[in-house]
């Protein structure tokens, strides 16, 4: 069996768009409708050695030195092989590239974007604030700025193919000699070659490195959003555009405020007769103590609002509200003059009164009603 590389014509560090490229090439000019029916068997030869090389599985059982690939991924000429290139294709890849025009193909690409998460206390997303954060990513490198030539040196146009990234061919069809184009193999299309590489960046044109970057957190955004700060993600290879960072908010919980939109939530315990007579007292927000007056005659359960005193509002003017919930705490522990007092106020009121518990007569307690006077 022929080692499969050759067959192909590519080296065993090939990339798998290498592969495919050489494969296509082999293809159309042995495809027994182009080359004619003598060539059948040439075309088996390298539709079975890209069924394996086209496969990364199948290639790294082939390269362990793994059995098996003796040819059968060929299932015999029907006028399409095993990869799935047929006749249609061919001319397909004849007739687009006898039109192609494109110049050479840029070096460097995008690089990618970054995810990262920022912790913010509520106070941060109330008032806005701005952050900073390190992250360790690709950055252009200093010495060849993204050229990935060594110092004093720059890409030598490619003799091959004139700086173009592409070569010319006439190649004989069923239709007659056809002019096709296709990526240089010289410069890999690029049109040029790095000749010396920069030692820095083993002419990748970018280092990793660690960056401070600053992040403005906006009044009201909300716990989960993605902040985008366009061209901060990884520098592209070879001079590429940076791609972008995304900083996601992790709004940390607070210990007593509760937030619901733009609106705060926090809750007040006052004695019970500060509910029945009235009272003032201090709160602390996150403006700093505020006075706030508990009404007399409050019930369990009501709500105090305070203006403008809740989280600032997301690309829009003024703030939402602090709501505080009133936690009436009923008094325990009583002594004998206070459950008397407590008595003698809802007989006053005609309310149910309680029966002081009586150990002796084995009276546990019960309550009774007392109609109004």
């Amino acid at each position: 069996m022929s080692d499969y590389y050759e067959t192909l014509g590519v080296s065993r560090n090939a990339t798998q768009d290498e592969i495919k490229s050489a494969y296509r090439k082999l293809a159309r000019k042995l495809h027994p409708d182009v080359a004619g029916p003598e060539h059948e068997e040439e075309f088996k030869e390298v539709s079975a050695a890209y069924d394996v090389l086209g496969n990364p599985e199948k290639r790294q059982q082939y390269d362990l030195g793994g059995s098996g690939f003796g040819g059968g991924g060929f299932s015999g000429f029907n006028g399409a092989n095993a990869a799935g290139f047929g006749f249609a294709d061919i001319l397909n890849e004849f007739f687009s590239a006898a039109s192609s025009t494109s110049g050479p193909t840029p070096r460097g690409g995008r690089g990618q974007d970054i995810l990262t998460t920022i912790d913010v206390e509520l106070k941060d997303v109330t008032f806005g604030t701005e952050r900073e954060i390190k992250i360790n990513t690709f950055v252009k490198c200093k010495t060849c700025k993204g050229s990935c030539c060594a110092t004093g040196t720059r890409p030598k146009t490619c003799s091959t193919c004139g700086g173009t990234g592409s070569v010319q061919r006439m190649a004989r069809s069923f239709l007659g000699q056809v002019m096709t184009t296709a990526p240089c193999g010289t410069c890999k299309g690029h049109g040029t070659i790095i000749e010396r590489p920069c030692a820095d960046c083993s002419g990748e044109g970018r280092v990793r490195a660690t960056r401070n970057i600053k992040v403005e957190i906006p009044t009201g955004v909300e716990n989960g959003t993605r902040i985008r700060l366009s061209g901060e993600g990884e520098a592209g290879p070879a001079g590429g555009a940076s791609g972008d960072l995304y900083v996601e908010i992790h709004e940390l919980p607070h210990e007593v405020l509760q937030r619901r939109g733009d609106d705060l939530h926090t809750s007040l315990r006052i004695p019970m007769t500060a509910a029945a007579l009235g009272m003032e007292f201090s709160l602390e927000t996150l403006d700093g103590t505020k006075k706030i007056t508990v009404e007399a005659g409050s019930q369990p359960e009501s709500v105090i609002i305070m203006k403008g005193l809740g989280v600032g509002r997301l690309h829009r003017q003024g703030r939402g509200d602090l709501y505080v919930h009133l936690n009436i705490e009923v008094p325990t522990g009583l002594d004998e003059r206070q459950r008397e007092l407590l008595s003698e106020l809802a007989r006053l009121r005609g309310e149910e009164s309680p029966i002081p518990a009586d150990s002796s007569s084995g009276n546990t307690g019960g309550v009774h009603r007392k109609g109004r006077k």
